[in-house]
């Protein structure tokens, strides 16, 4: 039978020294151990592949060594050796995932009324602790809290919040920490020299942030590119693992903010071809986004990112052309097209392509995110247009057609921006209509219940006799689909302005659509 181990089992650390990343707690353990001030229960918190177990295991051999080294274990003593071997009785590992139950509690309260039969102590790994029942927790409070002497308990978990805080206060907690990109590249290169493997440095910078600060993910990612028997590349690492190269999100976002139709659905299309999924490559595109938020915000921005050199060049070029108001519309559709994607597994493409269409023209959204990024936009316009030397597109004819839009609704006629242009026009001022007062109470007279829907409109007139108002849609559906109500509200008007009702033109809209068609029709002004 072949004694072959995998890499990350191989290069499992076997003392406190050899543990990458977490200095800070293995710098305690070493002086609990050194000076036998040992506790009678740990709990190691953390993330996957950080430390938690092989710290566990550590600690288990160091109390228990015949020749401790500065609070490391010699792992050449007969108990650092049977417990390296896993034969060690007085060392027991459980994995609460499948050994939850109270009865499993009560094993352990049978077996430590027994002193240790080989070692100095009897030390219980009790692995993904949170996955315990209720009921064993409750068994394990008072075995927990007093144990005798000679039992130690460590518990390990990666979902620290769903252990009862009883639990929590009877243990010394550690927090292992994700460990950082450098100390992963270097770790990975050792390795790699004593395997007499070659890997570049972009290759070992990719695998160690494929692997989010899991040492045993990164390990494990290594050995399987190495399987293609040639030096590992960062296109290696791409092929083999699927994700992590960027390149691809780099160009939908870059389509995306040329407006791109055809190269963002290209991408997207040659990303399913390859049996890409499509939720990970989502994943990829909104890392992309916080980096380019991080380059623009911050000129610290290396020290932030785990990127390459032409990752980096790459996504400073792209964040020179997006503004933030941009990026926050882009994000919070990424965010909600990320949630729905969960939600209906087998139309993810669908998805996102519907989302990535979206966010290629704000138009198409009436969120306030869209409407933030279009008034951003539509005062650049005027600005450069305030300086522009064209006669035919003053500034003066901009605003004139923007007061013109403002009352307009996308389902009705547009106003005519080239006659308008010619015309005398009103002023912004003049475009309110300042006499509604008047109009309410003449109403109140007749119907008090239209009057008081009205009271908070937003009222606007042009030179045509049209009027229009913006309400809270509950009460614009209910106004414009009440012939009676229009009726009073033409005749009202007439009479205070002393025209003919019937020549009154009355558009009822609810705000929101109101300030929607309002952008269009000065973008298209614009144009």
């Amino acid at each position: 039978m072949s004694d072959y181990r995998a890499l990350y089992r191989k290069w499992r650390p076997r003392t406190f020294d050899d543990v990458c990343g977490q200095d800070g707690i293995t710098d305690i353990l070493k002086y609990e151990v050194a000076n036998s001030k040992l506790s009678h229960a740990y709990l190691f918190c953390g993330s996957r592949g950080t430390g938690k177990t092989s710290c566990a295991k550590i600690l288990a051999k160091a109390v228990n060594c015949l020749n401790l080294q500065n609070g490391n274990p010699c792992n050449e003593c007969e108990a650092c050796r049977s417990i390296d071997s896993g034969i060690a009785t007085d060392v027991i590992e459980m994995d609460a995932a499948s050994n939850n139950g109270i009865s499993d509690v009560r094993d352990i309260q049978d077996d430590i009324a027994f002193t240790p039969a080989e070692l100095k102590y009897r030390v219980y790994i009790i692995d993904e602790v949170h996955m315990m029942s209720s009921s064993a927790f409750n068994a394990l409070l008072k075995t927990l809290e007093e144990p005798p002497s000679y039992v130690i308990f460590i518990l390990a978990t990666t979902e620290y919040n769903k252990l009862p805080t009883t639990i929590v206060s009877r243990c010394q907690r550690f927090d292992f920490k994700r460990i950082s990109v450098d100390i992963i590249v270097n770790h990975l290169k050792r390795v790699a020299d004593a395997e007499g493997i070659e890997i570049t440095d972009d290759a070992a910078r990719v695998i160690a942030r494929v692997s989010r600060g899991g040492m045993r993910d990164a390990i494990s990612l290594f050995e399987l590119c190495a399987g293609a028997r040639k030096k590992i590349d960062e296109e290696l690492v791409f092929e083999t693992v699927g994700s992590g190269n960027r390149d691809d999100a780099y160009g939908i976002i870059e389509a995306v903010g040329k407006a791109d139709f055809s190269t963002v659905y290209e991408i997207v299309n040659e990303m399913v071809m390859r049996s890409g999924d499509v939720s990970v490559f989502w994943q990829e595109i909104i890392d992309s986004y916080r980096d380019i938020m991080i380059v623009k915000n911050s000129d610290k921005a290396k020290k932030y990112l785990d990127l390459t050199e032409s990752e980096y060049e790459t996504l400073s070029r792209i964040a020179s052309k997006f503004t933030m108001s941009r990026l926050s519309y882009h994000v919070s559709i990424l965010e909600s097209a990320m949630a729905d994607m969960q939600r209906a597994f087998n139309s993810k493409r669908s998805i996102a392509e519907i989302a990535l269409t979206r966010m290629c023209d704000p138009r198409l959204d009436n969120t306030p995110e869209a409407l933030a990024l279009r008034i951003e936009e539509l005062e650049k316009e005027l600005a450069r247009l305030k300086y522009s030397s064209t006669p035919a597109r003053n500034t003066e004819q901009i605003t004139e057609a923007k007061v013109q839009a403002l009352p307009s609704s996308a389902n009705e006629d547009k106003v005519d921006n080239t006659s308008a242009a010619s015309e005398a026009q009103p002023s912004r001022a003049d475009a309110v209509y300042s006499d509604w007062g008047a109009v309410i109470e003449k109403i109140g007279a007749i119907k008090p219940a239209l009057s008081a829907a009205i009271a908070a409109a937003s009222v606007y007139r042009n030179s045509k006799n049209e009027f229009t108002l913006r309400l809270a849609e509950i009460f614009a559906k209910k106004i414009s689909s009440s012939e009676q109500d229009l009726a009073i509200l033409k005749g009202v008007i007439g009479e205070c302005e002393g025209i003919d009702p019937s020549t009154v033109k009355l558009n009822v809209l609810s705000k929101n659509q109101s300030m929607s068609s309002a952008f269009s029709d000065i973008e298209n002004a614009l144009k």
